[in-house]
């Protein structure tokens, strides 16, 4: 079982990866193998809406979404953290976001996600609800923590001293492995739940 985490931040060694670190120790800790790759720095456009991607399988700006995918594809778990620019997520992060989970045709249920957010003082929880939102419409389950998962701090050793930061991603790590494991477990007893027809509908009326 493993869990794929990404860093939205364009400084790679910041407070988004020391709170996405403290995540993945305890997922190791708990015997979930994790890989934190960085996306941040990545010169990435949002979609376009051209659909290219429903009928080849990927996006048609051939960059690190597509590295992403198969990636994405082979884990249990997803974690997404991302710094709070004016009060929302990265928007390189955002761009990124979008096409990947827009452009990828594989199945993602059940596939644990959770999000992780960093500030160095207001934003958070903005953030954090924009982010939970590309799991809750793909059926992937959101795991908890005991408070919403954020850190503050202007510096990675502000973060270290975030003591309720820092137990809350601890928190988070352990909840999550104990999902994967028990949707795993679920998996292997009674499959994965059937598959409902995806309806679109709209307000527009003639």
């Amino acid at each position: 079982m493993n869990v794929l985490l990404i860093n939205g931040s364009p400084n790679p060694r910041g407070c988004t990866y020391t709170a996405l670190s403290i995540v993945a120790e305890e997922l190791n800790a708990q015997g979930i193998e994790t890989k934190i790759v960085q996306v941040g720095q990545k010169n990435l456009r949002g979609c376009i809406g051209c659909r290219r991607c429903k009928q080849t399988g990927k996006c048609v700006f051939d960059d690190e979404v597509n590295q992403m995918t198969p990636l994405f594809e082979a884990a249990d778990g997803l974690v997404i953290g991302s710094p709070v620019y004016f009060g929302s997520p990265n928007g390189g992060m955002m761009a990124f976001l979008d096409r990947l989970f827009y452009s990828t045709l594989f199945d993602k249920r059940m596939k644990v996600g959770a999000s992780v957010v960093s500030a160095r003082r207001g934003g958070n929880s903005a953030s954090f609800d924009v982010l939970n939102k590309y799991f809750m419409i793909s059926e992937m389950p959101v795991v908890s923590s005991r408070y919403w998962n954020m850190v503050h701090g202007y510096t990675p050793e502000d973060v270290m001293k975030d003591e309720e930061g820092v137990a809350t991603m601890r928190v988070l790590g352990r909840n999550m492995a104990f999902l994967i494991k028990s949707i795993q477990f679920g998996k292997n007893e009674m499959g994965l739940p059937d598959v409902v027809p995806p309806v679109h509908t709209h307000f527009i009326r003639s």
